[in-house]
C-alpha cells in the first residue's frame, strides 16, 4: 500500500490535527501557537493512536534507528507534500536552522530519542492562528 493511500485510510490529517491542538500556548501571546517537531507529533501519535502506529509498521525515529524513514520522516514528508499542494491548510510549516544545533533530545515512554539528521534543517509544523491564516504573511 502506498503512503499515501495509508495516509488516508489511517485518517492522519485529522489525527495529526488533533496533536497539533492538543499543544499548551498562550492563545494571546503575539507569536501564537508554538512548533512542534515531527519527533513530538510521532510520539504523540503513538501514546494516543497505538494500533494506528503499529499498523504503520514504522519506529517513532531519531538518530540511529537504522531506518531510512521512520514515522517522523513520513509525518514531515506528507504534511510537507500536502502543504505545498494545498490539499491541507490548516497546518503550516518551517524549518529549525541547523546551524551550531549538536542535536535535539525527545523523550518517549521514558526513552531519549535524538533527531537525526544534523546536516540538514529540522522541519518543524504547527496550526495555524484561529483565523486560518498564517502569521507571518
Amino acid at each position: 500500500m502506498s503512503p499515501e493511500a495509508k495516509w488516508n485510510i489511517l485518517q492522519m490529517e485529522e489525527k495529526i490535527t488533533k496533536i497539533l491542538a492538543s499543544v499548551v500556548h498562550e492563545p494571546e501571546h503575539h507569536f501564537g501557537r508554538p512548533f512542534t517537531t515531527p519527533y513530538k507529533i510521532a510520539d504523540e501519535f503513538q501514546r494516543m493512536y497505538p494500533k494506528d502506529f503499529s499498523a504503520l509498521g514504522k519506529e517513532i525515529g531519531g538518530e540511529g534507528i537504522g531506518q531510512h524513514h521512520s514515522l517522523a520522516q513520513y509525518i514531515a514528508n506528507q504534511l510537507s507534500r500536502r502543504i505545498l499542494d494545498k490539499s491541507i491548510n490548516t497546518i503550516e510549516g518551517r524549518f529549525l536552522y541547523r546551524g551550531n544545533r549538536v542535536s535535539l533530545k525527545n523523550s518517549s515512554n521514558g526513552q531519549e530519542i535524538l533527531s537525526s539528521g544534523q546536516s540538514s534543517d529540522l522541519s518543524i509544523f504547527r496550526l495555524k492562528d484561529e483565523n486560518g491564516g498564517d502569521i507571518y504573511q
